[in-house]
C-alpha cells in the first residue's frame, strides 16, 4: 500500500520559506500595529490615562456618569482639538440633551475640522463615527457601542481576522510535532476570535463579561504569536532547506 508522505518544511524550497517568512513577519507587524491601534481607541475612557477594565467596559457597555464623546473630550481627543474653548462647547451641548440644531450650528462644525479625519468608517470602522449626528448623537449620550456598531465591527472583524488566521495556519501545519498537539493549536485562536467577539455583545448588557473581551482577545494574540514564532524556527532552524 502507498504511504502519503505529508509534506514539511524540510520539503519546502528556500524561496518558499523566505515567501512564508516574509509573510508571517508582516502580519505579525501589523498585529502589533493593530494592538496600537486598539490602546489608542480605548485608553482614557474613563478620564484616566492608561488602558483599564474600567475603559473596555465605557466601550462597549457605557457609563452612567457620562458619555464616551464627553469622556474623550476630556481625556484622549483633548489635544485634537484646535482651540481649547471648543471643548466646553462641546461638553455644553451635551450637558444640554445633545440636540441636532446645536449639533449643526455649533459641534458639527468643530468635529468636522478637527475629528473626521480619523473618526469616518471608511478611514478607521473601529472608531466612532463622527461625520453625522445620527451617530454622533449615540456617543453623546449615556450607553456603549450600539447593536448596530457591534453587528458592523463584527462581521469585519470576522472575516478579516478569520482570512489571516487560516494562512498562518496553513504555514504552521507544515510543522514537525505531535499531530494533535498542532490540531488543536489551530483551532485556538479561531476560538478566542469567536469568544471574544460574543463577549462584546454580552458586555453590552453584563459589564463584568469585559474580562473575557480582554482575555479572549490575549489568547488569540498569543497563539497566534507562537504560530508565527514556531513557524519561523522550523523553517530556518529545525530543517536542511532544500534548493
Amino acid at each position: 500500500m502507498l504511504k502519503v508522505r505529508h509534506t514539511r518544511f524540510k520539503d519546502i524550497s528556500v524561496s518558499e520559506r523566505i515567501l512564508n517568512t516574509v509573510f508571517l513577519l508582516t502580519i505579525g507587524l501589523g498585529y502589533i500595529a493593530a494592538l496600537t491601534n486598539l490602546y489608542y481607541t480605548f485608553q482614557g475612557l474613563d478620564g484616566k490615562a492608561g488602558l483599564s477594565v474600567e475603559d473596555v467596559v465605557i466601550h462597549y457597555h457605557g457609563s452612567p456618569r457620562q458619555t464616551r464623546l464627553g469622556t474623550a473630550i476630556k481625556g484622549i481627543m483633548e489635544p485634537n482639538l484646535k482651540f481649547k474653548s471648543d471643548q466646553d462647547v462641546i461638553l455644553q451641548w451635551i450637558q444640554h440633551g445633545a440636540n441636532e440644531p446645536e449639533y449643526i450650528e455649533k459641534v458639527a462644525p468643530i468635529l468636522n475640522r478637527d475629528c473626521v479625519l480619523c473618526h469616518t468608517p471608511s478611514v478607521n470602522p473601529s472608531l466612532p463615527d463622527l461625520t453625522h449626528y445620527a451617530t454622533v448623537s449615540e456617543v453623546a449620550h449615556a450607553g456603549g457601542a450600539t447593536i448596530p456598531t457591534l453587528v458592523r465591527l463584527s462581521h469585519i472583524h470576522l472575516f478579516g481576522i478569520a482570512f489571516i488566521l487560516f494562512f498562518i495556519g496553513k504555514i504552521f501545519l507544515l510543522c514537525d510535532m505531535n499531530i494533535y498537539v498542532k490540531r488543536i493549536a489551530v483551532i485556538i485562536p479561531f476560538a478566542a476570535m469567536l469568544l471574544d467577539v460574543v463577549s462584546w455583545f454580552i458586555t453590552k448588557s453584563t459589564p463584568s463579561f469585559a474580562y473575557v473581551v480582554i482575555y479572549s482577545g490575549a489568547l488569540m494574540g498569543f497563539s497566534m504569536g507562537l504560530q508565527i514564532l514556531l513557524s519561523i524556527y522550523q523553517m530556518w532552524f529545525a530543517a536542511s532547506p532544500e534548493s
